[in-house]
């Protein structure tokens, strides 16, 4: 049996990365805030932290004879990070490293694997699509900008104190248990609790930006490879399908896979939006073995069965 440690554990990834390890019999332990997570995320007898990840000695504390850290608390939103960019800085660039600092010095057998979440806020806007680990970064962004700083930092990780790590670049992640009352969720989990209720989708801009719409499942599937198979390195991958969505043909699926009309309201475009964002995966099969293969229609039928609102 392993010990893991997971950093944001009650959170919306993070919860089904703790029921996966969970499954397979593995020992868990939970650091999270509570700021977005929640406690009924995770199975009673989990034991929880509450607590901030930038906090060294408490993080330290938890890493305690850890097999590894699965590093997945962040305030993932653009939109707070322009209201609360001090704030938001320290949870997601300081946290990230308190946790590799931890992982240096707090196991006895030598330093702890971390894998940890970036983002694909990192490219910005950028023309080179489909967008590959070698493309330029650019963030456009507070938040871009610390997921990019988290990747620097692993490389310090690495190359100055051993720890070795590994960094996914998520796309748009979307499944169960993703907040949809919150401001500032993911599109889908919005779009998806409007359409069950028979309420307007507020759409910012003309809805024909592209996205990359990559299931949880699969997230944690490449969370949990990349564990199994640490390297002596800092390693960053894209985890994405490589497949084009519109906002509008969304807007449309979730219609369909409810069985249920839908009406678009449209809104000013938001300042600094992306017009097109779409992954290659490449890279990560080849070292995985693996792709992303979760269609968004079927992605979409679980996400709904998981709000209860709708038969599917």
């Amino acid at each position: 049996m392993s010990k893991w440690l997971v950093t944001g554990g009650c959170g919306f990834i993070g919860s089904h990365l703790v029921d996966a390890l969970l499954s397979r019999g593995d020992e868990v332990r939970v650091i999270d805030d509570l700021s977005s997570g929640k406690r009924e995320n995770v199975p009673a007898g989990v034991p929880v932290t509450v607590g901030d990840v930038a906090d060294a000695k408490l993080i330290a504390d938890c890493m305690q004879d850890m097999d590894g850290c699965f590093h997945l608390a962040a305030v993932a939103s653009v939109q707070r990070g322009n209201e609360d960019w001090l704030g938001t800085h320290r949870t997601n660039l300081t946290g990230t490293i308190s946790v590799f600092d931890a992982a240096r010095r707090c196991n006895p057998r030598g330093p702890v694997p971390v894998v940890y979440a970036s983002s694909a806020a990192v490219y910005g806007d950028n023309p080179a699509i489909p967008l590959g680990e070698d493309a330029p970064i650019a963030p456009l962004s507070a938040y871009g900008s610390d997921k990019a700083g988290c990747e620097l930092h692993g490389r310090v990780a690495w190359h100055v104190h051993g720890v070795p790590n590994t960094g996914f670049r998520f796309f748009n992640v979307y499944g169960p248990r993703q907040d949809p009352k919150s401001p500032y969720s993911g599109v889908i989990a919005i779009f998806a609790d409007r359409v069950a209720a028979g309420q307007t989708i507020d759409m910012h801009g003309d809805g024909r930006q592209v996205r990359d719409f990559v299931y949880v499942a699969d997230v944690v599937r490449h969370l949990l490879a990349a564990m199994a198979r640490p390297v002596p390195a800092a390693r960053v991958f894209n985890v994405c399908t490589g497949r084009p969505t519109s906002i509008l043909d969304l807007a449309r699926l979730l219609a369909e896979v409810a069985n249920r009309p839908y009406h678009v309201a449209h809104k000013p475009a938001r300042v600094g939006d992306i017009r097109l964002s779409l992954g290659n995966p490449a890279r990560a099969a080849e070292v995985f073995g693996f792709t992303a293969d979760v269609g968004v229609a079927d992605g979409l039928r679980q996400t709904f069965a998981a709000l209860g609102k709708v038969e599917v």
